[in-house]
């Protein structure tokens, strides 16, 4: 151990987890008797294809593939081919170390709001020509904003925030990637070593504090594992099942100078010999034969198919099979081809609810059998033959049991698939009968609304934004009902164009995530340029309307589409159907007065557009249907960021709708607030 760094030493043995590999810390460090146990099997890519390639800033004509993905993925070596050491042999601060290791890592965008101890990173950041920070207004809102921008681009995001109530701030944002598999990065300052569990002035344990939540997290006890360090940051935080990684470094060790070694080699033994292989031939050709015998086929696929967009549509052109997609998953396969019937679980769809119901055999491909989809498990596609292809291997046989099992990246496993497909196809329209009793259901019970000419439904808001943008527009969300109404009737084409709180549900995710959306797509140095609309609530607007400051000083085009009920629309929904509508807490506005009563503007509350204009950003509030599609427009043409306040209905229910640890014969499709249950 005596040729060993301190760093080297201290690292922990590879638990058999997602948030794997911990680095142990000084005994003071520890408030908690042990380590609680891990959740989640480690997984990972194919370790070449991880290794070679970084996200790096875009050039030129290659920002958009047509499918969504931002930019070329340029090799390490195409990166440091165009990075130059400006301190040449000269010692450097580990701050500068560590902003150089994010410049050869590639990235040229990240959320950063200053403290104490982070201060010295944040000087270094003005010393890097090729990095640019966007100012968020809370640590929340910055590491919401670098999950949307991780989201849209397929990138690593990464935020930095100070130690204490900074780095606290941040660990909504950290559970919220880990659930959706979010590739993030996300760096602490920290307190100085030897002030390291004293109970300092702005200390916490963030490592400790964040060792669930987290794929990995690092307590830099050495400067000159600075580079090393950030080098399997990256590497952990894209590789594999993504998560977020946090690096937490002491403000000594950030002000200690250095010559970096930049070829000090990663060290993750560990991490690397659990690499799911590329899925055998002979586990394909079970699931091709299982195919061929089924009568009944069903593919439900998630967010890991997004980046297997055209393998997965080739998948289906080659079979003819149904597609139901995830919340996670929308995008992944065109929800305007006939074969799409769109979401499945508690608000899917009639159709891909039935289908998954009465299948014999369910592909599961990139999916985590989640609670939202899957209702009471035992009932859930309870007469099919259960195929599970996943990257992570604590996934498979976790919630439901796999009859094929196929630990494996998603594109591979497709790709593979097509191969012997190609070499022995299924007879022409071999699952033509089942594919016609399907689309009759989807014709029976499309998705519909109540139409009133007196007022704005929420779900024809969404309609009209659709139409008006193409369908081609960044979507984000908050959580709630205009969450749901927005993964129904905003139909996605591409990947990568949808970005929402799906595992932790968070509220306040819409703004700041759009944020990041937009920073990434603003049109400037090279970057494409795409509208991005944030459709949120107005109770889950609240939690992050600071984040409209960051809008306007940085001038990022995004647009806030508010369905303004005036209530936890999603929580009244429930309060109507199981709790004979008792409000309990559940109304936002004034006390004394309510809008849906009154019918009197003065007595909305908050005064989204007053708000907006003291940000000097331009806004509107409309009320009545035929206001609804010039608003849009002007919206949409507006440049820069705008807020459109669209009064709506509170008594709207999401439909259809599975009640929690229902089945698909539990399922509601009609029935609003007016009723009683």
């Amino acid at each position: 151990m005596s040729g060993k760094t301190t760093s080297q030493r201290n690292c922990g043995i590879m638990k058999h987890a997602r948030h794997s590999l911990f680095y142990n810390v000084p005994a003071s460090y520890h408030r908690s008797k042990g380590v609680a146990s891990c959740r989640r099997a480690l997984s990972v890519v194919l370790a070449a294809a991880a290794e070679d390639v970084h996200s790096a800033a875009v050039t030129g004509d290659e920002n958009d593939n047509g499918m969504g993905v931002y930019g070329k993925q340029l090799t390490q070596d195409e990166i440091l081919a165009n990075w130059t050491d400006r301190f040449g042999d000269e010692p450097r601060k580990g701050s500068d170390v560590l902003v150089q290791c994010l410049e050869r890592e590639g990235v040229d965008t990240l959320f950063a709001y200053p403290g104490g101890a982070s201060l010295e990173i944040h000087q270094a950041l003005t010393r890097s020509d090729s990095i640019r920070n966007i100012l968020c207004r809370h640590e929340q809102g910055e590491i919401f904003a670098a999950e949307g921008y991780a989201k849209v681009t397929g990138k690593v995001g990464v935020c930095i925030a100070t130690s204490g109530p900074g780095a606290t701030n941040l660990v909504t944002g950290l559970a919220d990637a880990l659930l959706d598999s979010v590739p993030l990065v996300a760096i602490t300052g920290q307190v100085p070593r030897k002030l390291i569990g004293t109970d300092g002035f702005q200390e916490t344990p963030i490592v400790e504090v964040t060792r669930q939540i987290t794929k990995h997290n690092y307590l830099v006890m050495n400067v000159e594992d600075i580079p090393r360090i950030m080098k399997e940051a990256f590497y952990l935080a894209r590789s594999g099942r993504p998560g977020p990684v946090l690096v937490d470094i002491p403000k000594d060790v950030q002000q200690t100078l250095c010559l970096p070694n930049w070829d000090d080699p990663v060290n993750l033994r560990g991490y690397i010999s659990r690499l799911p292989m590329p899925a055998k031939e002979d586990e394909l050709e079970a699931v091709v034969e299982a195919i061929k015998e089924s009568k009944r086929p069903m593919l439900y696929v998630g967010g890991g198919c997004v980046d297997a967009y055209p393998e997965l549509a080739e998948f289906v052109k080659k079979t003819g099979i149904p597609v139901a997609q995830t919340l996670m998953g929308l995008g992944a396969f065109p929800e305007q081809d006939p074969m799409a019937l769109q979401m499945l679980g508690m608000h899917g769809t009639v159709a891909a609810n039935y289908a998954i119901h009465e299948s014999d055999l369910l592909l599961a491909i990139g999916v985590r059998f989640d609670d939202r989809v899957t209702g009471k498990l035992e009932e859930f596609a309870a007469r099919a033959r259960i195929v599970h292809i996943d990257i992570d291997p604590a996934e498979i046989n976790k919630n439901k049991h796999a009859n094929i099992a196929i630990c494996s990246d998603s594109r591979s496993a497709l790709r593979g698939m097509n191969n012997l497909l190609d070499a022995s196809p299924l007879k022409d329209d071999a699952f033509g009968e089942w594919f016609a009793e399907v689309d009759a259901v989807r014709k029976e019970h499309p998705d519909s609304y109540p139409t009133r000419d007196d007022v704005i439904m929420p779900q024809q808001a969404i309609e009209v934004l659709y139409e008006e943008t193409n369908g081609e527009a960044i979507i984000s969300t908050g959580v709630g009902q205009h969450q749901m109404w927005a993964a129904q009737y905003y139909k996605f084409a591409k990947p990568r164009n949808w970005v929402t709180s799906g595992g932790l549900g968070s509220m306040g995710f819409g703004l700041p995530s759009a944020l990041g959306a937009a920073a990434a797509f603003d049109g400037k140095d090279g970057r494409p340029k795409k509208t991005v609309v944030d459709i949120d609530g107005d109770g889950s607007f609240l939690m992050n309307c600071q984040e409209l400051a960051t809008a306007a000083v940085d001038g990022l085009e995004t647009k806030c589409f508010i369905l303004n009920n005036q209530h936890l629309g999603m929580v009244v929904q429930w309060e109507d159907r199981f709790y004979k509508a008792n409000r309990a807490h559940t109304y936002l506005g004034k006390k004394d007065v309510e809008w849906h009563i009154t019918q009197d503007q003065k007595d909305i509350f908050p005064d989204f557009v007053t708000m907006a204009n003291s940000f000097g950003i331009p806004a509107k509030r409309i009320t009545h249907p035929d206001e609804l599609r010039p608003a849009i427009r002007e919206m949409l043409d507006t440049p820069g960021p705008y807020l459109l306040d669209i009064m709506v209905p509170h008594i709207q229910h999401v439909l259809p709708m599975i009640p929690g640890g229902g089945s698909f014969k539990d399922i509601i499709t009609e029935g609003d607030g007016n009723d009683v249950y």
